[in-house]
């Protein structure tokens, strides 16, 4: 769980299976490609991974009759090699072929290859089915009385949250045990919300980067994520996302709590994570006697600073206020009440952000669950749209504590703070820094003030500050045979390479110039997602139900039990896993399903040095999903179909 996201023989040896990877002596090639499908007037890639050299090679694509409708064509440059298995890949480019259909690559030389099949269409046809996946995942992983009945779940998971104790951060040891708790004599409804990962707690800290994506969305999107989708409007999910924050936020008493439930407490209780077993079981496990209290009540953590009035950790308190004033922008009309219930939080967390934290962020209990680092750029995303909000509401505010100008003037001082600071551009959008779309939400913001004098930063500073980001993410490209801009060897693979598509639309949009001088922005979007999306060396989607071949065996435990075989639907489709990696975790729970069934690891060939995947429910490592992780591809999925933010934030 959660700690921070073709031939095979197989020989049994007593009790042990051995899986080898196995290279047939006349080579092996495989064609990688984005397996949801390509959209009809953009830049269309594929890869040649082979074996050997593919000198003098030809690619044709057909159709689902089988004919031939584009090329024969030379296969392109060699890019690079993956592995010492498969030492030589190719671009196979096909930018002219715009007619919609289903189709497969061939090629012909000296090692012929197939792709799977796919489709080129309209953004809308191609992208319409993830987007609508994105969403079943939330609705999945609702916690509390308020679920969604589906195939996945059918009954409700930790209604006592509706009643839970308040405690101290306990202290933590080593192995991320924690010790005794201390209780505050505080009770609160925690209850709702989405179970973090494949485990089932909740952490304000993945939350308000989720909901605020969910919002921008929505607001940016509304055909796509907003009311004008019948297939896809997050509008409902995103208010789930933040009924819970106004539960972990109490305004009337000034305080936050910013965690549900206690992963382990080594010898001294059971947690969440020292028992796999479905949700709607907690809440009467084993008569809720000890050692299982905790599982049938769970804690909740407060802030650490304290209760009433108590400073809040900068990346909570510039997140949590970024989500409460979208929350009024996205209901002002619909909600008056509940909108201006959220711009009166937002303005209050703003104002108790501790803008000189000292020691380790508040983000989880153990920090190193979440070890965010870099704040600067989560106060500029609250202040920005804060400023939006303040902007909009004029007179009619529910209060009044600032106008809108000292927060526009904020958000520039904190743009120019993480410009200028420790972290510059050393990262890209995802939950651990938030610069590229706060970045891009006070560029617009400074256009809709009309550039005034005298702030922090500029219109210009920030698009160069976004293609310093890019362009780092480009020379990481340069380094990997599939042009991936993140290291295939870190975590959170899956949700950099959304990250990526949003940064690069959002740059194409601001018309920002070629990045590293001769890469289009808008194409660099796309190949970011299709990495994701099957264009890498292991030929999945890290998307479940996107593409023809995706996890099958994540570590979560839903997926894990209600399925039967346990790597059959149904699908937990939408969630995006943590992706390669550079190991695959071990360790198994009582009633943890083997997953695959088989044992065999057919993803093992493709292995490379650094970097691995396997599809195993053991390896949260590379196969856990999470809302942090899911939280890009949503918002990459609405750029590629909307192709323009709609009007002004």
């Amino acid at each position: 769980m959660t700690t921070r996201r073709l031939a095979v023989g197989c020989y049994v040896f007593a009790a042990s299976l051995l899986c080898l990877s196995v290279i047939p002596a006349w080579g092996a090639a495989y064609v990688r490609i984005n397996q949801v499908g390509y959209v009809s007037g953009a830049a269309k890639r594929a890869y040649l991974m082979a074996s050997a050299a593919e000198t003098g090679a030809t690619f044709s694509i057909l159709n689902s009759s089988g004919g031939t409708v584009f090329g024969p064509t030379a296969i392109g440059a060699r890019l690079g090699s993956w592995s010492s298995s498969y030492p030589d890949v190719y671009a196979l480019d096909f930018d002219s072929f715009v007619t919609a259909g289903t189709y497969t690559i061939s090629v012909s030389g000296p090692i012929g290859a197939t792709s799977p099949s796919f489709k080129i269409d309209s953004a809308t046809n191609v992208y319409a089915t993830p987007l609508a996946n994105s969403l079943y995942y939330y609705e999945n992983e609702r916690d509390g009385p308020n679920y969604i009945s589906s195939s996945l779940r059918t009954a409700p998971g930790h209604v006592n949250d509706q009643s839970a104790k308040v405690y101290l951060t306990p202290a933590f040891d080593r192995k991320d045990n924690a010790g005794a708790l201390t209780a505050t004599g505080a009770v609160i409804d925690a209850s709702g919300g989405w179970w973090d990962a494949g485990d089932y707690m909740k952490f304000v800290e993945t939350h308000t980067y989720t909901v605020g994506m969910m919002l921008v969305g929505i607001r940016d999107f509304p055909n796509q994520m907003g009311a004008g989708s019948t297939t896809s409007n997050f509008t409902a999910e995103a208010k789930f996302g933040l009924d819970w924050l106004q539960k972990m936020w109490s305004d009337s008493n000034q305080t936050l709590y910013y965690q549900v439930a206690i992963a382990s407490g080594g010898r001294a209780y059971v947690g969440d994570h020292d028992i796999w077993r479905l949700p709607q079981v907690d809440d009467t496990y084993q008569n809720c006697v000890s050692p299982y209290q905790y599982i049938c009540h769970r804690p909740v953590l407060q802030n650490p600073a304290g209760a009433s009035g108590a400073k809040i950790s900068p990346n909570l308190a510039g997140r949590l206020a970024a989500d409460f004033a979208l929350c009024y922008k996205a209901f002002a009309s619909s909600n008056a009440s509940y909108a201006n219930q959220c711009l009166t939080a937002a303005e209050h967390v703003y104002d108790l952000a501790n803008t000189a934290p000292s020691g380790n962020l508040v983000t989880a209990g153990p920090f190193d669950f979440y070890p965010e680092t870099e704040w600067r750029d989560d106060l500029e995303w609250g202040a920005v749209e804060l400023y939006f909000a303040v902007q909009s509401c004029g007179t009619s505010c529910p209060i009044n504590l600032h106008p809108a100008s000292y927060y526009l003037q904020q958000a520039a001082t904190w743009a120019n703070a993480y410009i200028t600071g420790p972290n510059d551009a050393k990262d890209t959008l995802n939950l651990y820094d938030v610069s590229g779309l706060a970045h891009f939400e006070l560029y617009r913001a400074l256009a809709l003030a009309g550039n005034p004098s005298g702030l922090a930063t500029t219109e210009a500073a920030l698009l160069a500050d976004l293609q310093k980001q890019l362009n780092n993410a480009i020379a990481q490209s340069a380094m990997d045979a599939f042009g991936f801009g993140f290291p295939w060897n870190t975590y959170d693979t899956t949700s950099h390479g959304g990250g990526l598509a949003v940064m690069g639309a959002e740059y194409s949009y601001l018309n920002g110039p070629a990045l590293n001088s001769n890469t289009n922005p808008a194409t660099y979007a796309n190949r970011q997602l299709a990495n994701i999306l099957g264009a890498n060396g292991w030929g999945t989607s890290l998307i479940v139900n996107d593409g023809s071949t995706f996890p099958l065996c994540m570590q979560h435990q839903v997926t894990n039990l209600v399925p039967s075989p346990p790597n059959g639907p149904p699908f937990l489709a939408g969630a995006a896993v943590e992706g390669p990696n550079s190991a695959a975790a071990k360790g198994t729970l009582t009633n943890m399903m083997a997953c695959p069934p088989n044992g065999v690891d057919q993803f093992a060939q493709f292995n490379s040095s650094s970097a691995v995947y396997k599809d195993n429910v053991q390896s949260y490592s590379t196969v856990e999903p999470a809302i942090d992780l899911t939280a890009s591809s949503f918002l990459a999925f609405s750029w590629q179909m909307g192709g323009a933010p709609s009007g002004t934030p």
